[in-house]
């Protein structure tokens, strides 16, 4: 998963920030606030060289930073997958895409994180908005 890390590192030099919300603009995607049913964050779409990330309007400001950010993963990623497709449409797993764009949103979010001021990877997830089921992805980012 180096390129992906790689793929972040030059995405954030290039346009200069680390909040995804400010490069979603830069790359004139559309990020879109709408009440979607408790269990759905937000996903990606594109359409006819438009790109949008919808996020749950219910969420808190981190959950929806993370979402942004897993979101604009799939856009610099997987550009023309429009995830919730696959997954009602299609027979096509969408296991590897959804682990790719939690990579890049956890490489995105620790960026710039100095480890040695948390005491344990529970601290840096819930400090960074990561939730605590991707904490192994984490741990590669310690070392």
């Amino acid at each position: 998963m180096n390129w992906i890390k790689s793929k972040v590192d030059v995405l954030i030099n290039k346009q200069k920030t680390c909040d995804p919300f400010e490069l979603a603009e830069k790359k004139h995607i559309h990020v879109i606030e709408w009440d979607l049913h408790h269990e759905i964050k937000g996903f990606y779409k594109y359409d006819r060289k438009n790109k949008y990330i919808v996020i749950n309007s219910n969420l808190n400001q981190l959950e929806k930073k993370f979402t942004c950010t897993h979101e604009l993963g799939h856009s610099e990623l997987h550009p023309r997958v429009n995830t919730p497709f696959l997954r009602e449409k299609t027979l096509f797993s969408s296991e590897r895409i959804e682990v790719e764009a939690n990579m890049f949103a956890v490489s995105f979010l620790l960026n710039r994180c100095d480890f040695s001021e948390y005491t344990d990877i529970k601290h840096v997830c819930m400090e960074y908005g990561i939730p605590i089921e991707l904490s192994d992805m984490v741990k590669k980012f310690t070392r």
